[in-house]
């Protein structure tokens, strides 16, 4: 336990001494009476992937769009590099939106070429290219891509200036999972470079393999914010063990329920649990061990309601 403890201190150490690249101070954001984020304040490791997360209606893309630049805030400061964020910060960063139009009867080629007109300095098409696996569809009309074949093109798109910083607003949904875990290697290509990312997501393995650091927001308000392991060992202790019923009635085990067929068995020490389930011969064909994952701390923190 002992090592666990100084290894999660020194990863958050290494966290707090790494310069943040952007900052948000008592963030708010109202519509009439209506209170969308309420005095949310966090900062931005540079280099490192930051998720924001919550449900549907929960502000996160308010507060993106504010930290963009093309929203206003009721209230509070945005930083980029300890400056309060002006046009020229819109040269320094890329965003990928929800939704995109895109020119119609022209190529991705034509495409990714008019854009690198708006920009004094842009990367080379060769490099958008590679970086973003476009070879392929280089030469296709945008009408004729498919979902995941337009993502990438749209983050092609939002790396054109040698962004410091990029913004990815949901970048994968509708995506199958080959489409999506490709899209997870293009962002951890661009990460290499240095780049910090802001990644919003609904999906909490993509969050928790991409993000060193998340945030959770509900309510425009901001719940927890750490690593998605640090948040994992803070809210929950163990595991849960489901082992088949068999037709044993006698089984005997602290924390242990039936449900269904199965008995299930909330452990903190699964070594123990299991020399215990053994000693009882039970036919242990068909158990299962889950650990808690972000999906049951999303859950916990969020609730199970329906959001529109």
């Amino acid at each position: 336990m002992l090592i666990i403890f100084v290894d999660q201190w020194k990863f958050c150490h290494y966290f707090l001494s790494m310069k943040a690249i952007m900052r948000i101070e008592n963030l708010k954001k109202n519509y009439g009476n209506i209170e969308a984020v309420k005095d949310i304040s966090f900062s931005i490791p540079e280099g490192t992937c930051f998720g924001l997360l919550g449900p549907n209606g929960a502000g996160k893309t308010t507060t993106i769009e504010i930290m963009e630049g093309i929203l206003s805030p009721s209230g509070g400061k945005v930083y980029f590099r300890e400056k309060e964020i002006d046009n020229h910060f819109k040269q320094k960063v890329g965003i990928q939106f929800q939704s995109t139009a895109l020119p119609e009867f022209i190529t991705v080629r034509e495409t990714l070429e008019l854009f690198r007109s708006f920009y004094p300095r842009p990367r080379s098409l060769k490099e958008i290219v590679e970086i973003c696996s476009l070879s392929d569809i280089i030469d296709r009309d945008n009408r004729k891509l498919s979902g995941g074949q337009r993502q990438r093109m749209l983050l092609g798109l939002a790396i054109i200036p040698h962004p410091e910083m990029v913004f990815l607003d949901e970048p994968t949904t509708g995506l199958d999972p080959q489409a999506r875990r490709n899209f997870w290697n293009l962002i951890e290509r661009i990460k290499a470079e240095n780049t910090t990312v802001l990644l919003t997501t609904h999906y909490m393995e993509e969050a928790e393999i991409l993000c060193d650091q998340i945030a959770i927001i509900d309510h425009g308000q901001l719940l927890e914010i750490d690593t998605p392991q640090n948040l994992l060992t803070s809210h929950f202790n163990g595991a849960l063990v489901r082992v088949p019923h068999s037709g044993r009635d006698d089984l005997k085990l602290d924390n242990s329920i039936l449900q269904g067929d199965f008995f299930e068995i909330t452990t903190k020490n699964l070594d123990i649990t299991m020399k215990e389930l053994l000693a009882l011969k039970l036919n242990l064909e068909g158990l299962t061990i889950k650990k808690p994952n972000l999906d049951d701390l999303f859950l916990k923190l969020t609730g199970e309601s329906l959001r529109t």
